[in-house]
């Protein structure tokens, strides 16, 4: 174990993932510098490197508990800056198969922001960190290697037409889905990188509207979840600035809208009125604006046979997600516990056991969640096994229980925020709850 905080880390993308890995290495290197093509710090709060920055945006509950542990007392500071926050299960409204499941106490944080506000607030915690800095404004072109392409000592990069080399013991991309990683592995001469791709052709139209809190209910978040039946789904939630934010979301072409009423009219034929009634009280804050996700992309990092030294990966760089399930903020926060325990026990550690230990920590079981939810909906292309089959039909009915039943509910709610293990849902208690009447 690494005592002493020595050595220099470059972290390659300021976003979500590239901030908690900032914090992750801050314990063990003296110096940890994040390099981007942004300028992170200025007054804007939406990036270009982040077209995606003005949707709707979820820190699901273990994610917030990595937040708070990483920064004490940061979910205290965001909401008196004018953040929301409540309970996972008992002041967000979720609809799923068009039933409302029980609201309850689940003793797990929401915390309900927009992405600039969350992702500000995080930044200015890294940059107070002792050692920690910022290089804006720095295109990224290569890796700085040996000769024979075995270890990475640095990184090459452009800023204001000139070529910059910037050396660390230790370079992390957090470039998100566009990282080059793969391709200058290639370029190195090592194998190409397994892929795996699920096209869901996500598109999701967003607005801003000022709703009357009453509106509300005493709820800070309406959840209307896609599902099979009709899958096209929205969330209408309180954030920042007094505002609420609604992202409407479909899957194949099956795209919200941008012109208002046909906005509106997506929401209206969702598989409950919620968020629509809410809507005929509130005054829109701008005109409704468009993104697209196609295709769920995994790059298999813990299967390759060789990696040079001194060189790691973490974020959407190695696996982005469906984003209507709101994992990807969550993911990287869990992946970079897994960047600091493996650099506190050497700051150049074994790329491919970080990458086995990413994989089964972090990965493997939010990836088999969100591809086995897109297989729910007949209409995504996939191999639906007997197995996937016996999923689908077993959360249907927890989903169901969930309805009906408090305590169904509070254990989904749970695992949903990714703080417990699918593995409860088969509880003696939860299984029995389970076989009780349908609705």
């Amino acid at each position: 174990m690494i005592n002493d905080r020595e050595g220099r880390a470059i972290v390659l993308g300021g976003s979500m993932a590239g901030l908690f890995a900032a914090r992750a290495l801050s314990d063990t290197f003296a110096e940890v510098l994040i390099v981007d093509r942004d300028e992170l710090t200025g007054p804007g709060d939406l990036r270009r490197g982040l077209p995606q920055g003005h949707h709707l945006h979820g820190l699901l509950a273990r994610g917030q508990q990595i937040t708070e542990e990483y920064f004490p007392g940061i979910t205290e500071e965001m909401r008196a800056d004018g953040a929301q926050t409540g309970d996972v299960a008992g002041d967000v409204r979720w609809i799923i198969n068009g039933k409302r499941l029980v609201q309850v106490e689940s003793g797990l944080v929401a915390l309900t922001s927009s992405r600039p506000f969350l992702e500000r607030h995080v930044r200015d915690r890294v940059l107070a960190l002792d050692g920690v800095g910022v290089l804006e404004n720095a295109t990224i072109l290569r890796l700085r290697t040996e000769a024979d392409g075995r270890e990475v000592t640095g990184v090459v990069v452009t800023r204001n037409g000139a070529e910059e080399t910037l050396d660390a013991d230790l370079v992390v991309d957090a470039t998100g889905r566009g990282s080059r990683t793969s391709v200058w592995l290639e370029e190195l001469g090592y194998e190409a990188v397994p892929e795996e791709k699920h096209k869901i052709g996500l598109g999701y139209t967003t607005r801003y509207y000022r709703v009357p809190d009453e509106a509300f209910e005493g709820n800070i978040s309406i959840n209307t979840v896609a599902s099979a039946g009709i899958p096209r789904g929205a969330i209408c939630q309180k954030i920042d600035g007094g505002r609420a934010i609604v992202t409407a979301y479909g899957i194949l072409g099956d795209h919200p809208p941008t012109d208002p009423e046909g906005f509106l009219s997506f929401i209206k034929s969702l598989a409950a009125p919620d968020i629509y009634e809410v809507l005929q009280v509130s005054e829109p804050l701008d005109d409704p604006v468009a993104y697209k996700f196609p295709t769920n992309l995994r790059r298999h990092y813990q299967r390759m046979t060789d990696f040079p030294a001194g060189l790691l990966v973490i974020g959407d760089a190695v696996c982005s997600f469906n984003p209507s399930y709101a994992q990807g903020m969550t993911v990287a926060a869990m992946g970079s516990l897994v960047l600091r325990r493996h650099v506190a026990e050497n700051r150049r550690p074994d790329a491919l056991a970080y990458f086995r230990d990413l994989a089964t920590d972090a990965i493997d079981g939010c990836w088999e969640m969100a591809v086995g939810a897109d297989l729910s909906f007949p209409e995504v292309e996939g191999e639906r096994t007997p197995e996937v089959q016996a999923a689908h039909a077993f959360i249907a009915q927890v989903q169901d229980a969930a309805a009906r039943d408090a305590a169904v509910a509070r254990v989904y709610s749970r695992v949903i925020g990714l703080v417990d293990s699918p593995s409860v849902l088969h509880a003696p208690e939860i299984e029995a709850a389970l076989a009780g009447p349908r609705n």
